[in-house]
């Protein structure tokens, strides 16, 4: 990478931030649309939130990409936010335009994407849901536009309550609220068509963590993890070994940095060339 004072510069703010392979994908897509556009990864703590969304402007960054622990909090520091953004009360996208600052959410369709491009039939399904932070928030507002129902599990249970409130607000669907317990998680399974984790369990460096005990998962169910750093986590290794069809988090990464290139560059994102590059990563990374 040749940086020049015309670069243009995006990045993805976060805390944990060395997992993401973001820079990756977009640097590789930059490069083969041979634009002069560079992409890095910053570590902000929540108490720096609100300096370094401040200096996307001094600095005049172009965009950014958020991500754990700050998609919720970020609004408050935005000049502007899009209708589905502000419903979710969540944004994974910032675009700056002539000093102001525009938030928006792609998580949401990045996931549907995931799910149909890996051949899953979402509409009139029974989904489960586990988490219900920024991500969980967009994947259940898509989600919610196509399934029959839809159950939310979380370690704190009035988090999930608030989530629930919200999507019945705008959306006609069945949502339950449980905590996320092993005991809910059995009762819960039994009926699910399709799982989704939405929390960071089973991210490196935690690799042999897994929000779900092997022996709950019941064969054809469909297990989509939303972590991608290892490509294969300990859940969707079980969930392979019991049978279920199991979906990696690599083409969510790729589906939700998508919009965001368009919006940053104006140019159609390779979407070939982005996993191909995170694939790569990761193989380096874990070996295989």
């Amino acid at each position: 990478m040749t940086l020049h004072l015309r670069t243009r510069l995006c990045g993805v703010i976060g805390d944990p931030i060395e997992h993401s392979l973001s820079p990756v994908m977009h640097n590789a897509a930059f490069r083969e649309l041979g634009l002069d556009y560079a992409y890095f990864a910053f570590h902000v703590p929540k108490e720096s939130l609100k300096p370094a969304i401040l200096g996307v402007v001094g600095l005049g960054i172009v965009g950014l990409n958020v991500t754990i622990p700050h998609k919720l909090q970020v609004l408050r520091y935005l000049d502007h936010v899009d209708e589905e953004a502000s419903r979710l009360g969540a944004v994974n996208t910032v675009i700056n335009r002539d000093g102001r600052l525009y938030g928006c959410n792609t998580d949401g369709i990045g996931a549907l994407r995931a799910l149909e491009q890996n051949g899953v039939t979402v509409k009139g399904k029974r989904s489960t849901l586990m988490g219900a932070g920024g991500a969980s928030r967009a994947i259940a507002f898509k989600l919610s536009e196509h399934v029959r129902s839809m159950t939310i599990l979380n370690r704190t249970k009035s988090r999930a309550a608030s989530l629930a409130r919200s999507l019945r607000r705008y959306r006609n669907i069945e949502v339950k609220v449980k905590e996320l317990t092993e005991e809910n998680l059995s009762e819960t399974l039994r009926e699910t068509d399709i799982l989704i984790n939405a929390t960071p369990i089973g991210m490196w460096p935690n690799v042999d963590v897994t929000p779900v005990r092997k022996e709950l998962l019941p064969s054809g169910l469909t297990v989509f993890d939303i972590v991608y750093n290892p490509i294969q986590t300990r859940l969707l290794h079980d969930a392979s070994k019991r049978g279920c069809r199991v979906i990696d988090g690599v083409d969510m990464l790729v589906h939700q940095g998508a919009p965001a290139f368009k919006l940053w560059t104006g140019r159609e994102a390779p979407i070939e060339v982005m996993r191909k590059a995170v694939l790569r990563a990761l193989k380096r990374k874990f070996g295989s």
